[in-house]
């Protein structure tokens, strides 16, 4: 097959057309097979610049790692892994191409889903998370930039191999958290390893956003987000319809007490029976919005200790304190350091000299009631 001049060539194999999308974690380039004369999607990528080199090294090994895993899926809503090539000390992901948008393009230039067409959707992508969680792979970024909608209406879930090294545990132990926040659960929120039940808070998530054009938790800035789906209940629903109790029970914020993906399942199918047997659906198309909150976003885990623990009242305090430091441009590694001590200072004081304070001052009011009473039982007598 002959190459056209100063076409790129990747891993002496696939060569690069035209660039089909991109997100925080890469580009996704339309590429033809040289060998295999087919096209392939290929996913070139590239790291947020706020990551340190430590953590870039631990992520480039995961998703070489974590890619050849996600390839041993066989679903078919799950976008095929075809191949992991190394270039310019790289990972690049070589993937089925699915002829289709994604459902964050689609929301974003046409405007929200019916309930039927969402729940359509919701139980193609519920798929997919399922093959995935027997195959011992959480994808933990279940997103509407992550689901593609071919032009028939079927889904496919991408971009495994790349969502499940975003917090791998030793990335969590150097101190940082990876996530998309308007689609992050809120046990990932709290720093805690993640389970298959983060997919379905995902999954819960993406289909209020297209059902109702805007993330249940939407906010300005990405530690606000987190501080909304650790505190608040999601925004209430206006066109969800029959689909707002499997909604509702995805989103629960107790792991423990979500909605299972077989209910899922279940509910999901009985709103498209529902649809089907001549339920109405809305005429008019609705506003269309940006949905915020999707791209993904490094967090430290002293942060969300604090988010974690700190009481409502304090909480808006630590969200403007991160919000005003991510704006600011990155640091020496050395400025890191005496920024991570500073914070435990911040974070002793306002948990250990703050109430050892209060102790003391409790401590001397008690003592001076004693006193009193002492006095007055001394001057009766």
């Amino acid at each position: 097959m002959s190459v056209p001049a100063g076409a790129r060539v990747v891993g002496g194999r696939y060569e690069i057309g035209r660039e089909l999308g991109r997100g925080g974690m890469g580009v996704v380039w339309l590429a033809t097979d040289r060998v295999l004369h087919r096209e392939v999607a290929l996913k070139e990528i590239t790291y947020p610049v706020h990551l340190t080199d430590d953590e870039r090294a631990v992520l480039r090994e995961r998703t070489l790692r974590e890619a050849r895993a996600a390839a041993r899926l066989e679903d078919p809503h799950v976008v095929a892994v075809h191949d992991v090539v190394e270039e310019d000390g790289r990972p690049w992901l070589v993937m089925e191409h699915v002829r289709s948008r994604s459902l964050q393009r689609i929301l974003e230039e046409e405007g929200p889903l019916t309930p039927a067409q969402t729940a359509r959707i919701g139980l193609d992508v519920l798929s997919a998370i399922e093959a995935a969680h027997a195959a011992g792979i959480v994808h933990r970024d279940v997103k509407p930039a992550n689901v593609l909608v071919a032009e028939d209406g079927h889904a496919c879930l991408t971009d495994f191999g790349i969502a499940t090294t975003t917090d791998d545990a030793t990335l969590t132990a150097q101190g940082a958290v990876l996530g998309s926040p308007s689609y992050m659960a809120p046990e990932r929120a709290h720093g805690r390893p993640p389970t298959p039940a983060v997919d379905l808070w995902s999954l819960g998530a993406t289909l209020y956003a297209a059902v109702e054009g805007r993330t249940p938790f939407d906010r300005d800035e990405p530690m606000a987000v987190l501080f909304a789906v650790v505190s608040e209940e999601p925004a209430p629903m206006t066109d969800a319809g029959p689909l707002a109790p499997v909604l509702q029970g995805l989103l629960t914020k107790d792991p423990a007490a979500r909605t299972t993906a077989a209910e899922a399942r279940r509910q999901l199918t009985a709103v498209v029976a529902q649809q089907d047997v001549g339920a109405p659906a809305p005429s008019a198309p609705r506003a269309r919005r940006t949905l915020r909150g999707g791209d993904v976003q490094r967090f430290d885990l002293a942060d969300l200790v604090s988010l974690a623990s700190s009481s409502k009242a304090a909480l808006s305090t630590v969200v403007r304190e991160v919000s005003e430091r991510r704006h600011q441009p990155p640091m020496s590694r050395r400025d890191r350091r005496a920024a991570a001590k500073q914070r435990r200072f911040r974070f002793k004081r306002r948990w250990v000299v703050v109430p050892m304070v209060l102790l003391v001052l409790l401590v001397v009011l008690v003592l001076g009631a004693l006193a009193l009473l002492v006095t007055g039982a001394i001057e009766l007598s």
